[in-house]
């Protein structure tokens, strides 16, 4: 995700100075906003148009790409090597970009690795096109993307804040997340009729030509406008620094922990989604792009309703993972093609609430200066476990099932939400209460005195 004159930003809430507990706010400053006033400001909303186009092509990629290895190959494993190849940069060296970005001016460096990825984009085009595309060459392409990934995820998360400025970031943040996750409801649908129609290799054409439209609107930006923001100084230990950093704050190293197993075992859904459509329910890729689209109608609506929401609760990410594991566990057994489409949406909307409440959270708990090096750990935590997490499901739906590893990516997720939120809880002296209210079954965490003054009252 992606982030105008002014001061230096202000520092971020002092959300660090307290102990994180499910009902303490990323943002101390409880309010809502309007889904779209971030879109008030212009670098911003050159940068969101730029990115809807970009975004469309990505996904167009995406799809193709998966379906592209698992025609060449036929095997699900195969798509999983191809996804982890992506991820491994990140978790290879995901934190010395976090210590690049926090050096580097945000805009110049955007447009190098926007550039980078438009060129690979349209190599991986012109070998489909001309018949020589070899699944080898697939790889190469997924890990150079992963390589220009390394610098430019944590440099669009942290330009964010140098758009809009500390009072929009929560709302730029989600919009961001919309943004993606609309493109994800047109590019996989776009390229399921050019698979279909004329062949993976448009799909590619079309992703590298998209990224014209971010990187003209990189340029027509008002750097006046931006509100800066110091930049580290070139030194020694920052990686060490970064860690440390994160290490000593509750409030963001519960939600990296959770984001990671989900990011590892449960979002793998290029393995899950290609699997159930071939070996399940024995279809084609347009049915493949349905799933996608149906999860991003979901996405998109938990990323709106986040922009709405205008705050980021530990309690909130918590439930938001034990349903999202919960309903991975109940799609896995479900026996309809419709029905298992249908709980595409509620993954979705889920899914997106884990993935912004994280990084919303996230980057108002982290102060500006340590910002790039944080969301690089967070990014490298999210996605960089694809290459662990990737071959591993794709082995055990391969050797056990689809159902099986969709079942077993769900559970992860729900048993480290559980876990994790008890483990928060338990630190900010709450505990569980179970009672009823209004004739209806509640469960919830109240401080530890107030259950004491329920089992008097009981």
């Amino acid at each position: 995700m992606s982030t105008g004159s002014g001061a230096d930003s202000a520092p971020a809430p002092t959300a660090h100075d307290t102990q994180p507990t499910p009902d303490t706010p990323a943002d101390p400053v409880e309010r809502k906003s309007s889904m779209f006033s971030s879109l008030k400001v212009r670098n911003y909303r050159l940068f969101f148009i730029g990115q809807v186009v970009s975004n469309t092509g990505t996904w167009m990629q995406r799809i193709a790409q998966d379906w592209l290895v698992l025609s060449l190959t036929g095997s699900a494993t195969a798509v999983g090597v191809t996804t982890a190849l992506q991820f491994l940069p990140m978790l290879l060296f995901g934190l010395y970009g976090g210590v690049l970005v926090d050096r580097l001016p945000k805009r110049p460096t955007l447009l190098v690795t926007q550039t980078s990825m438009a060129i690979t984009g349209l190599a991986l085009a012109v070998l489909t096109l001309t018949g020589h595309v070899e699944v080898w060459h697939v790889y190469v392409a997924a890990f150079a993307v992963g390589l220009a990934t390394v610098v430019d995820n944590p440099a669009r998360q942290s330009f964010v804040s140098e758009m809009v400025g500390p009072d929009q970031l929560q709302n730029a943040v989600s919009l961001n997340s919309a943004n993606f996750q609309s493109a994800r409801m047109i590019g996989p649908a776009v390229a399921g009729v050019l698979i279909t129609g004329v062949g993976t290799g448009w799909a590619f054409l079309f992703n590298g030509l998209s990224y014209v439209a971010p990187l003209a609107g990189l340029l027509l930006m008002r750097p006046r406008e931006l509100h800066p923001v110091q930049r580290a100084p070139r030194g020694k230990g920052q990686l060490r620094e970064g860690l440390s950093y994160v290490a000593g704050r509750p409030e963001l190293i519960w939600p990296i922990v959770l984001v990671g197993f989900i990011g590892t075992f449960a979002f793998n859904f290029p393995v899950y989604l290609s699997a159930f459509v071939d070996d399940v329910f024995h279809a084609g890729a347009g049915t493949y792009s349905l799933f996608n689209t149906l999860m991003a109608v979901g996405s998109v609506t938990g990323a709106l309703l986040a922009a709405r929401r205008g705050t980021a609760r530990m309690r909130l990410l918590a439930a938001a993972a034990l349903v999202f594991g919960a309903v991975e566990i109940v799609a896995a057994v479900t026996p309809s093609l419709w029905l298992f489409a249908l709980l595409m949406i509620p993954l979705g909307i889920f899914g997106m609430t884990v993935n912004v409440t994280a990084n919303t959270g996230i980057q108002m708990a982290t102060d500006p200066e340590m910002r790039g090096r944080v969301m690089a750990l967070y990014m490298m935590v999210f996605l960089g476990g694809s290459p662990v997490g990737a071959p591993i499901v794709g082995w055990i739906t391969d050797t056990y099932g689809a159902r099986v590893g969709l079942a077993t990516g769900g559970a992860v997720a729900a048993l480290a939400a559980l876990t994790i939120g008890l483990i928060v809880a338990r630190a900010g002296g709450l505990r569980l209460s179970v009672g009823w209210h209004h004739g209806h079954p509640r469960v919830r965490f109240v401080p530890r005195e107030r259950r004491e003054e329920l089992a008097t009252a009981a």
